[in-house]
This record gives structure tokens, sequence and C-alpha cells, in this order.
């Protein structure tokens, strides 16, 4: 199994950000062939006063061959392109296999 995790940072308008995740973002995610499973969750706590991070995202492959494979299809290639479109706040990508 991999991961694909991303971490966004807080962006400038949090309810523009939760709106467009949930209503534009997270469907076009679904359509990406090769995911297993995926989690997102917005509005991370923190024992820090504000947390690092607003929203975290994980998606599960079967290894590293197919998810590279998954986000070079059409589907994956707009998902990617919709991010400047809600991440005002930046984002921070890594992957990890299980």
């Amino acid at each position: 199994m991999h991961t694909l995790v991303v971490l966004f940072g807080h962006p400038r308008n949090p309810e523009a950000f939760r709106r467009h995740y949930r209503n534009v973002h997270l469907p076009l995610v679904r359509n990406i062939p090769g995911i297993r499973a995926l989690r997102a969750s917005q509005e991370l706590g923190s024992s820090a006063a504000t947390p690092p991070f607003f929203a975290l995202f994980e998606a599960d492959f079967d290894d590293e061959p197919a998810m590279q494979e998954a986000l070079t299809t059409a589907e994956g290639q707009a998902a990617n392109a919709d991010i400047p479109n809600f991440a005002s706040g930046g984002l921070t990508v890594f992957t990890y296999r299980q």
C-alpha cells in the first residue's frame, strides 16, 4: 500500500476553501482511478494556538507505480489543476509506503 498525503495551509478565506474543496475538488479526486481509500479532514486540532495546517488529505493506492499512473491520468491531472482554485494557503505533499 502506498499513501499520498496533502497538508493544506491556512487559506485566506476558510469558508470558500471548504465550499470548493467539498463541492468541486473532492468529486474530482473521487474520479481518479486506482484510489483504494481516501480520507479528508478539515480544521485540524493542535496543542498549538493555531494548528500548522488547515486540512489533511490522504489517498491509498496499491503501490507507488499505481499511484504515479493514477496521477498522470486525465482525472488525476484535472484534480491537480484544480488546487490553485482554492488552496491559497499553500500545501505540502509527501508519500509513504505502509
